[in-house]
């Protein structure tokens, strides 16, 4: 990779390295299948001591708003030219059913809008193929720098 390479390229490359460096992430087992620019998709298998509820076997609602979160702050990180910090500024779930019994739940999410200082991003899990059936949908908000550092991060028009 060359100092030309855009930065999503260049975060693909370590994207473990995304999850490595948050502990409940990491705890949870998440692992990032793929980034492009302003896009992730990040998946968590099922685990006996994930579920929420032992009578159905459900994965706890938390553990999808964990993977939604992360998810969608790796694709707002990938909307960048360069890194910097970010946090969530406000994140709504909208839980649309419950996740299958022993399913990975795979998160796909995009930043559609980054501005100076926000980054907007949108996201869907799913516990199958159909992505006409997601378990959860996402949107949120993530400041991106502080301080001097806002905006100087912004991708180049496109």
């Amino acid at each position: 990779m060359t100092d030309e390479t855009p930065f999503w390229e260049r975060m693909a490359e370590n994207a473990s390295m995304m999850i490595a460096g948050t502990p409940q992430a990491q705890a949870l087992g998440m692992r990032v299948v793929s980034i492009a620019q302003a896009r992730a998709v990040v998946e968590i298998d099922w685990r006996a001591d994930l579920v929420g509820d032992p009578e159905t076997g459900v994965i706890a609602s938390g553990v999808v708003t964990t993977l939604l979160d992360n998810t969608c702050g790796v694709a707002a990180f990938a909307a960048l030219s360069a890194p910097t910090s970010t946090a969530t500024l406000d994140l709504r779930i909208d839980y649309m059913r419950p996740a299958k019994k022993g399913a990975t739940i795979r998160a796909d999410a995009h930043c559609y809008r980054l501005t100076r200082t926000i980054a907007f991003v949108r996201a869907f899990a799913f516990d199958s193929n159909d992505e006409a059936d997601p378990v959860a949908s996402a949107q949120a908000a993530f400041i991106m720098g502080t301080g001097a550092k806002f905006g100087q991060n912004r991708k180049p028009a496109t």
